[in-house]
């Protein structure tokens, strides 16, 4: 097969997927709202079109080939990349001129905003606020052009360049026994129960077990349970900056692996846009690390040495 005259076909892609996630041609036909053989010929075209089987069919079910589970890797990326092409001719044929900023809870980016708008006061800059889960996935299929992630995020098809550091605190009831405490250690909280779900920033250094405590999402939901006595949390310094609650405390603990701000586009989107609001984010958040007292990275030095902290 010759690779480099391979035309590719999105949808038999994404139907492809669609048998991927449920390992079922039936289930898969509904999901997609087609009949079940049009299914059945689009998944052996594509086969025909790649030149190796991706599932196999037996009397025990659906199963992916090594190809398969290759391709099924590799689809995710490449869907979203579409979707975001679709999104971003739309734009343009609007005749608007629009960047999308998503951003963390307690990342700042205002002073990025306005910075920006000095060199390109006719382009709209939208912000959005966006969860841990949400990150790598509103890049990709461009509901957002750049963001401010925080650190662990699945970085295929991203480019990720570290801003800051910062400390984490302790989320307590106000009738802690530490709620007076000017600074204390992870090991002071040893034994207790917690509040939190799999971001990283909600975590003492070992994770939790799934079972341990109450799983919840979003900064609120943490802050409503703590307050109730259910456990105590953590989040990240600046977080603590616009959120508050009248029965909880912040309390720094010393020993805790610092949160890690990083500014994160698609690798495919390149745009003297992005490129001009990345340089203005990057010299707004030295004035944001110093005023928050956080740890500057050297911006454009070893990113894989900055991610460790």
């Amino acid at each position: 097969m010759d690779l480099d005259s391979l035309d590719l076909d999105l949808r038999k892609v994404r139907y492809f997927v669609a048998v991927a996630d449920r390992l079922h041609f039936g289930r898969a036909a509904d999901d997609l709202h087609i009949a079940q053989p049009v299914l059945s010929r689009q998944i052996r075209a594509l086969e025909k079109d790649l030149g190796t089987p991706l599932l196999t069919r037996d009397s025990h079910g659906v199963a992916l080939t090594d190809a398969g589970r290759q391709l099924l890797a590799d689809a995710e990326p490449l869907l979203a990349s579409a979707h975001a092409v679709r999104r971003r001719v739309t734009v343009a044929a609007r005749g608007n001129r629009r960047l999308m900023v998503g951003f963390r809870a307690g990342v700042t980016v205002t002073a990025a905003v306005r910075a920006f708008a000095v060199q390109h006061p006719d382009v709209l800059v939208d912000v959005q606020r966006i969860e841990w889960d949400d990150q790598a996935p509103m890049l990709l299929d461009g509901r957002i052009d750049i963001g401010y992630v925080r650190l662990p995020i699945d970085e295929a098809g991203l480019r990720v360049t570290p801003l800051y550091a910062e400390a984490r605190v302790a989320v307590l009831p106000s009738g802690h026994r530490l709620a007076g405490k000017e600074q204390i250690t992870e090991a002071d909280l040893a034994g207790e129960p917690l509040v939190w779900h799999p971001d990283p920033s909600t975590q003492p250094t070992r994770r939790p077990h799934p079972n341990a405590g109450y799983l919840v999402r979003g900064v609120d939901e943490t802050l409503e349970h703590v307050a109730a006595g259910r456990g105590i949390s953590f989040l990240a310094r600046s977080a603590t900056l616009f959120y508050s609650h009248p029965e909880v405390v912040y309390v720094p603990v010393t020993d805790l692996a610092s949160d890690q701000v990083c500014l994160a586009v698609p690798t495919s989107r390149t745009s003297p846009l992005i490129d001009d609001f990345l340089a203005a984010a990057r010299e707004t958040a030295e004035v944001t690390a110093e005023c928050g007292n956080y740890e500057m990275w050297q911006l454009g030095g070893d990113a894989a040495a900055a991610k460790q902290g």
